[in-house]
């Protein structure tokens, strides 16, 4: 909830920001690139930091800093400390972000891991959601610092119930080495990546830093896969890079996150830039998708437990591409429960999918790997919507229209966000088939097909 609050609540007081610090608009853009650009490369490594060292410890890190940091946003005379202060901020969001999803693995039997992780869902939702509206009030009333003064009281009752909580801690092996240089090269991938797919909606797919960045990635990509497989210890495991249900969830989680993430960037700029909404009409307009994924947790955590993952992911993605489909037909003459229904139909299909994607990656992980899995998931959530807005800022310029002259409809941009979300039916199919049936899990220990083997084999 907090990482969520601050990354909407931020997009609220960017504007008084500049004017306060009398900021470029490359220089504003910073503050959120350079968060992410941080968040993004180190998740992984966060994780695998939690297994090896204890994931309460790096939690109250993360947390900790992450208000600090806050604090010292709030305090910065010039943007060039704001935006070396969000770097910071992005690194200590790196290290709280895995431990949440490991702490909930360690805790809850495998079988039971579909209700905390349906919580965790619309608590995200609920934060996302607030962000906007309690941006608006704070700056209007105390200015853009207030947005950032919020997070030190929240970072601080985290810490209180971390230090309440009692975690069992699974047998870790303290004598395996962290690769440094299989950690140089993940990090380093993620980051020309994430900074890449940010800088698209500047330059275009075929401009020159673009083109440079994805070839970059690629061959470092390829260093890297190189040195995970003659490595003794990979940064992610070899039981978690071969499970296939772990694979396919987050490649389910990239394509829908892109795909839903997108068309909020496209369908904001068309309600406020081109019909002329204020911020508080076009906030009713998308409030179904938050209150859809609040409600739609808990009933997708029923569902996954009935059906399975495989079934659930399937309606779940139905459900997104069938909403970004619908929103393609809005136009000028839309009604309000037109589009109100095409984001809740968006909202409960994400609800679905974040719910049993979130529950396979973390379930399916032995719980030493726990923290490197919830690093992956988390990476993937932030790498989609990234991909998801550069594709839209490619395909939308010309297709939605000005204030004089507005498009019919938001169509070519969103049928081909809808084509890339469907591309997560495909992931889908290799997860599970049926509803775990297992009772009486230990917590500490593996699960998973992977695990189930190795018993066997003992």
């Amino acid at each position: 909830m907090l990482v969520a609050l601050d990354g909407t609540i931020l997009l609220v007081a960017q504007p008084g920001l500049q004017r306060g610090l009398d900021a470029s608009p490359a220089q504003v853009q910073w503050t959120s690139t350079g968060y992410l650009v941080a968040v993004a490369s180190l998740l992984v490594i966060a994780g695998r930091l939690g297994d090896r060292y204890g994931h309460a410890r790096l939690l109250l890190i993360g947390v900790l800093g992450f208000g600090a940091s806050s604090a010292g946003i709030a305090l910065a005379p010039s943007v060039g400390w704001v935006i070396a202060l969000r770097v910071a901020q992005g690194v200590f969001g790196a290290l709280l972000q895995p431990a949440t999803l490991a702490l909930l693995r360690l805790t809850y039997p495998v079988e039971r891991l579909g209700t905390p992780v349906a919580i965790r869902t619309g608590a995200i939702g609920v934060a996302a959601g607030a962000g906007p509206v309690l941006g608006g009030v704070l700056v209007a009333q105390w200015g853009w610092r207030a947005v950032f003064w919020i997070n030190v009281p929240i970072a601080l009752a985290v810490v209180v119930l971390a230090l309440a909580a009692r975690v069992p801690v699974p047998e870790r092996s303290r004598s395996q080495p962290l690769d440094l240089r299989g950690a140089a090269l993940l990090t380093s991938t993620l980051a020309v990546l994430v900074h890449t797919l940010a800088g698209v909606p500047a330059h275009g797919w075929t401009a020159p830093p673009t083109l440079l960045g994805l070839l970059t990635t690629a061959c470092v990509t390829t260093v890297l896969a190189r040195h995970e497989r003659r490595t003794t210890h990979p940064i992610v495991p070899r039981a978690v890079a071969r499970s296939v249900p772990v694979t396919a969830a987050m490649a389910l989680l990239l394509a829908t996150t892109a795909g839903l993430f997108g068309t909020l960037f496209t369908a904001t700029f068309y309600l406020q830039d081109v019909l002329g909404l204020d911020a508080l009409s076009c906030g009713l307009h998308v409030l179904p998708l938050t209150v859809l994924m609040v409600l739609g947790s808990p009933v997708a955590a029923t569902a996954l437990r009935r059906h399975g993952p495989r079934r659930c992911a399937t309606a779940g993605t139905a459900l997104v591409v069938l909403g970004i489909a619908a929103l393609s037909r809005s136009g000028p003459d839309s009604t309000w429960l037109f589009m109100g229904s095409a984001f809740a139909a968006l909202g409960a299909g994400f609800a679905t999918v974040m719910v049993t994607a979130t529950g396979t990656v973390v379930g399916d992980a032995p719980a030493d790997c726990a923290g490197v899995v919830g690093g992956l998931k988390q990476t993937a959530m932030n790498i989609g919507p990234t991909l998801g807005i550069a594709i839209a800022a490619a395909t939308g310029a010309s297709a939605i229209g000005t204030p004089a002259t507005p498009a019919p409809a938001l169509g070519p941009t969103l049928l081909v966000l809808a084509a890339v979300t469907a591309l997560g039916t495909l992931p889908s199919f290799l997860l599970p088939g049926r509803p775990s049936r297992r009772a009486g899990t230990d917590t500490t220990e593996p699960t998973g097909p992977h695990a189930r083997r190795e018993k066997r084999a003992t």
